[in-house]
């Protein structure tokens, strides 16, 4: 089943939250805005797992911190 977690940081909070979060159809949807606004779609199943979960428009765990940055700076430097 797909699945997609989109989250969204600015400096001004202290982590990233959830702004999006679906399985199935609503994933798909999700990937397919995503695309379409050219944001950028990283694929990490692990991730999306231990994410889904969360509440929309929760902050990321303190575990995810190291992960969900090097995703960020990833994005930023490759444009991906």
């Amino acid at each position: 089943m797909d699945k997609a977690v989109a989250l969204k940081y600015t400096h001004e909070l202290p982590a990233p939250f959830i702004i999006a979060k679906g399985k199935g159809e609503l994933a798909r949807k999700i990937k397919a805005i995503a695309d379409a606004n050219g944001i950028s779609i990283v694929e990490n199943r692990i991730l999306t797992e231990g994410m889904i979960e969360l509440e929309l428009g929760s902050f990321i765990p303190e575990e995810y911190y190291e992960i969900i940055a090097k995703i960020f700076v990833f994005v930023a430097k490759f444009g991906v």
